[in-house]
């Protein structure tokens, strides 16, 4: 008895220290994050462990475990019409409200999911478990609150297929719904049509955009695009909102980069040369021209810059983008575009939160689209993390969850 009054106080006190972590004031929910993220670490920890034994590959058996939790607390709506389709061979799940009166079209949201180009989705199933999908609730929410016919892109994942494979399904699936007799199947406005998506998701919906906007046999193009804390370079891993949020949790600097590596089908040996920005180096011929398109000390107010200096490195390793010309491809890095495929796009809503390696992404681009002529709205949280839009349900509900789709969809309301 006498050893289990010792033992219980020295297994809360480790508790603790593996869940504590020390974040800024301004957080919302903070001993709720911190649970969250111990949680998260301590699953890919046992993906990681199930990957050196060879079971399974990390990234399928993180997703299996995303869905099995998803499935616990669904939410399912009997007013909206959900049905699964594929679009230009690739997996849609479409959600359509009920008519209303003598309403003839509707609005539309293409919704493109985040999840590292790897994890979560709208529709797919685990094997044991029909019917689970991370994302079903949002789509579900927006398509209610906005009256609009929501189609979920469900692109195939790392590491089933790399890029530039995401980017192909995300723009066939739109393409194929912009046609004319398949909006008129579905009742939709060809006038009211938005882009959207969040993190890797609208890393997808931002590059689909730009290459729509150069597509001139299209009759039918989106009227808006609303990107939630996208992420759009891998050209500076040392932007302020990377140096100030690299250990925050959810997504901290080292696991971002690693979603790269995963997405263009790089080694891990890299993850260092890239952290250092050795890849966008001076002496690296390929990525001198990119480098005013991704100055930040231009394209930041100060209240983001801070006290932080740019980290640039005189020589570094040429030989990275050699290897992988995804980091400096813009179908992969929509903010690479050139000023002249930024002045085509349509009108723009960008989230972003002030504890999130990616904020200073989403800033970037708000600031080069405003710069070339785009109306731009963009939306900070000061007291939100990154992936908080999907966080709305038991017991991962936080108020940064609600406050930011809240946010999202009045815009969305307003503008489509």
């Amino acid at each position: 008895m006498r050893a289990a009054w010792v033992l219980l106080p020295a297994l809360a006190a480790l508790s603790a220290y593996y869940v504590y972590l020390p974040l800024p004031g301004a957080v919302s929910d903070p001993w709720k994050l911190m649970l969250l993220d111990a949680t998260f670490r301590a699953v890919q920890q046992t993906c990681h462990l199930i990957h050196y034994l060879k079971l399974s590959h990390h990234l399928i058996v993180l997703n299996y475990l995303i869905c099995t939790f998803d499935k616990l607390k669904s939410v399912s709506s009997e007013d909206i019409k959900i049905t699964d389709a594929v679009f230009d061979g690739v997996e849609v799940r479409v959600f359509e409200p009920p008519a209303k009166g003598d309403e003839s079209l509707k609005r539309s949201v293409v919704y493109i999911h985040g999840g590292g180009w790897a994890l979560a989705s709208a529709s797919r199933s685990c094997p044991s478990l029909p019917g689970t999908s991370l994302y079903n609730n949002l789509c579900r929410i927006m398509a209610e609150s906005l009256n609009a016919v929501v189609v979920s892109v469900e692109y195939r994942l790392v590491p089933k297929v790399c890029f530039p494979e995401q980017y192909h399904d995300a723009l066939r699936a739109t393409k194929h719904f912009l046609q004319p007799d398949v909006l008129a199947e579905y009742s939709v406005d060809p006038s009211r049509i938005a882009i959207s998506g969040d993190s890797a998701g609208g890393n997808l919906a931002a590059a689909v955009c730009q290459q729509l906007s150069k597509d001139e046999n299209l009759t039918v193009r989106p009227k808006l695009q609303a990107l939630i804390y996208p992420v759009l370079q891998a050209f500076d891993f040392n932007t302020p909102s990377y140096q100030q949020n690299m250990n925050m949790p959810v997504l901290p600097r080292y696991i971002m980069v690693n979603y790269w590596i995963d997405y263009i089908n790089g080694n891990y040996e890299l993850a260092h040369e890239l952290l250092v920005n050795n890849h966008t180096a001076l002496n690296v011929g390929r990525a001198l021209s990119f480098r005013a398109r991704l100055n930040w000390t231009a394209l930041l107010p100060p209240s983001f810059q801070k006290s932080y200096k740019p980290v640039v490195q005189s020589t570094g390793t040429a030989a990275i983008v050699e290897r992988l010309p995804a980091l400096l491809d813009v179908r992969a890095v929509p903010l690479l575009a050139d000023d002249a495929t930024l002045a085509r796009q349509p009108r723009t809503y960008v989230l972003t939160c002030e504890n999130d390696v990616l904020r200073d992404d989403g800033a970037m681009y708000a600031t080069r689209l405003e710069r070339a002529g785009v109306p731009v709205t963009l939306d900070h949280f000061h007291d939100c993390f990154h992936g908080c839009m999907i966080f709305t349900v038991w017991p991962t509900d936080f108020s940064a969850g609600i406050k930011t789709r809240n946010s999202y969809i009045k815009w969305l309301d307003e503008n489509l």
